[in-house]
């Protein structure tokens, strides 16, 4: 069985991390989209509300497994059984960062391979820290995330 992990921060899960994850489930029988528990990164959501919305998401692809973890991604697909870790790119800003990611993943865990999906280029240019600038500015971003992600934006910024 092919199981992939997919690691973010998912605050929040946009139409390019869903793209993504599309993409990887015909590649793997099994795909772990994880939410590291770092309390070191400030987020709007809280792991579990990532958790909610991810999982509600993705409720149409059945080899979707929806988890957190505090352990390093390495330790975590090791964990699960999975010998792959996906990564989405962006943009060419985006390899530098993710190629160093995955070089260091390789030198803690050699049999762990790091593939990379490139994002479909309507996705291109999107990052949920941009969704969230957009929405800080009351602007509609129903084109950007999921309905049920758009309305958890909104709730959030009228507090």
């Amino acid at each position: 069985m092919r199981i992939g992990v997919y690691p973010g921060t998912f605050d929040p899960i946009t139409n390019g991390h869903l793209d993504i994850i599309k993409r990887a489930a015909k590649l793997f029988d099994k795909i772990y989209v994880v939410v590291p528990n770092n309390v070191n990164k400030k987020t709007l959501f809280s792991v579990e509300e990532r958790m909610e919305l991810i999982r509600e998401t993705t409720k149409d692809i059945p080899n979707i497994i929806v988890d957190k973890t505090s352990l390093l991604t390495v330790q975590y697909a090791k964990q699960v059984g999975s010998d792959t870790i996906i990564r989405g790119l962006r943009m060419v800003s985006d390899f530098e960062y993710e190629l160093q990611m995955a070089a260091l993943n390789k030198s803690l865990d050699n049999e762990i391979e790091t593939i990379f999906i490139m994002s479909s280029h309507q996705y291109s240019f999107l990052s949920s820290s941009s969704v969230k600038e957009m929405v800080g500015f009351n602007a509609d971003v129903s084109e950007f995330v999921p309905n049920i992600v758009s309305t958890a934006l909104m709730k959030k910024y009228q507090k």
